[in-house]
């Protein structure tokens, strides 16, 4: 039997399973985690995984060369929701951190800077308006305003008074201002080493940091007939226009993502 096509973008979803069971053993599924496999809670700590996701994921991971978290979490975070997931690769903030076949490593350049991070959270939290969350992840700062919108200027503005100050760079997100170590890597970059021996790959994303690895998966297709790349937004009111602009297709919700696996799955 000939093999299919590869669809063209956007490709219809059966279209885009079908082409996808074929090289199965070729394919790799990566997904962020906070609006994509849990819904955005308040709370950081709070989120968790949608209660069908573990299966699905599990699943995936039977059938196809590769499933990985690609997120903005640290791996600890990431490893106390998916520990049981053997077969599911980890990369935590941004790529900075790698669970891979039971160890993590951690990107040596941004080691020096765990300090500096750990200060800036001290910092942050004496020196910002209490009903901003921060989040102190060793390798990163994350500055929540889900909860005061209002003060999103203000919290951009201390974000860039202190990257100056520091030397760090800054990554906006979903009610969220970030700080983390002057080290080039994102999901982008992580994307764009996972699928160089790929013959086809999926990324499930819904904030900016996302579109670079859209972008990841559009500029492999480019130099290779071959690849194909399919890119999946999920809504949300504050990022979604954007994101789902530079997608595929765009899903509902991080249930609704687990439902689509599913389905996908009777493909293969």
């Amino acid at each position: 039997m000939a093999e299919t096509a590869r669809p063209s973008h956007p490709p219809a979803p059966d279209a885009a399973w079908r082409f996808t069971a074929e090289r199965a053993k070729d394919t790799t599924f990566f997904f962020d985690f906070d609006g994509v496999l849990s819904p955005v809670t308040d709370d950081p700590d709070a989120s968790q995984p949608v209660p069908s996701v573990l299966e699905v994921l599990d699943e995936l991971a039977g059938v196809v060369s590769r499933v990985a978290i690609v997120s903005a979490r640290p791996v600890s975070f990431l490893r106390s929701r998916f520990e049981r997931l053997a077969k599911v690769d980890l990369y935590g903030l941004y790529g900075l951190e790698v669970w891979h076949e039971g160890e993590v490593v951690t990107e040596p350049a941004a080691l020096p800077w765990v300090p500096a991070m750990s200060d800036l959270a001290e910092r942050a939290r004496a020196e910002l308006p209490a009903q901003i969350l921060v989040e102190y992840k060793r390798l990163s700062v994350a500055l929540h305003y889900r909860t005061a919108p209002q003060l999103a200027d203000a919290v951009g503005r201390w974000a860039h008074e202190q990257a100056e100050a520091l030397g760090l760079r800054t990554q906006g997100g979903r009610m969220v201002s970030e700080l983390k170590p002057p080290v080039d890597q994102d999901k982008g970059m992580v994307i764009s080493e996972g699928v160089k021996s790929a013959g086809c790959a999926w990324y499930f994303g819904d904030d900016m940091s996302d579109i670079k690895a859209f972008d990841a998966l559009r500029a492999r297709e480019a130099v290779d007939p071959g690849f194909f790349g399919m890119c999946v937004a999920v809504a949300n009111p504050e990022t979604g226009a954007e994101v789902s602009s530079a997608a595929d297709l765009t899903l509902e919700s991080p249930a609704a993502v687990s439902d689509f696996l599913r389905d996908g799955l009777r493909n293969f």
